[in-house]
């Protein structure tokens, strides 16, 4: 039985992800810094989908504990198959008003670890011509967000090179980037953002995000935009013109601040 790493899996996209995994079929390590969440999540998937779980507990933050993941992900002996670089946060507060120190965590967590963890994972997917790394991105990637959507713009455009490098090659490896919107997780409500005015209809489920993007991934595709209106509004801030998107990007993370 293959086995697959998902990060930051304790609730939201991650916790979706260990799921559709676990039904079909893939041994799990789980990864995240709340040990009893956890714990809670491989015991509940071991019993409904009767698959073996490991748990690592890190805050891929600090460099100690990513770097016990990254041992894990190049272990020859218990190879992993699928690798969800999921785990993530954002900050509140603009930059011209944020820690510095809450800015470097954030881009060690939402760049510097899924670089590092893909760079543990690809030479024993590649020496076996197998192997799907899904990156967690964001439609914020597009559009001036502050720093969040800085981060995940590296992560999209990292995936993409990778992508088309290893398509280049002929490899069968397939890495593919998530750029889901706004979705109901935990995700706002840990950074103190003010959502309640979002109308619904630009809600995601989780779930359906997900589904789409493992479909779209096994397919050899390189880019999942989950619902049809972030697809409308991901091409807009691609292709719109930029200093109307940096100014929507504005507005947007002002209102997240407000309350």
């Amino acid at each position: 039985m293959s086995t697959a790493l998902v990060t930051g899996t304790t609730a939201g996209i991650g916790e979706s992800f260990t799921r559709l995994l676990a039904a079909n079929g893939y041994d799990l390590v789980l990864v995240a810094r709340d040990k009893k969440r956890l714990q809670e999540r491989a015991a509940a998937l071991t019993k409904k989908y009767k698959i073996s779980t490991e748990v690592l507990v890190a805050d891929l933050s600090i460099p100690a504990q990513l770097a016990k993941v990254e041992k894990r992900l190049s272990n020859p002996k218990a190879p992993i198959e699928v690798l969800i670089n999921n785990a993530g946060f954002g900050l509140k507060d603009s930059f011209l008003d944020s820690d510095v120190d809450a800015e470097s965590n954030l881009l060690d967590v939402l760049v510097a670890a899924p670089m590092r963890l893909t760079h543990s994972v690809l030479p024993q997917m590649r020496a076996r011509n197998s192997g799907v790394v899904i990156n967690v991105s964001s439609v914020a990637s597009w559009i001036a967000g502050g720093t969040y959507s800085a981060a995940k713009a590296y992560l999209t455009v990292f995936s993409e090179s990778l992508h088309t490098e290893l398509r280049k090659s002929a490899s069968k490896v397939r890495i593919h980037v998530l750029c889901p919107g706004f979705t109901h997780t935990e995700f706002h409500a840990r950074g103190k953002m003010k959502m309640t005015g979002l109308p619904n209809f630009l809600w995601l489920e989780a779930d359906d995000v997900v589904s789409e993007a493992w479909n779209r991934a096994i397919a050899g595709k390189v880019i999942s935009v989950p619902g049809w209106q972030y697809k409308t509004l991901s091409t807009i801030a691609r292709f719109g013109p930029r200093p109307l998107v940096r100014k929507a990007g504005i507005n947007v993370r002002a209102r997240q601040r407000r309350g």
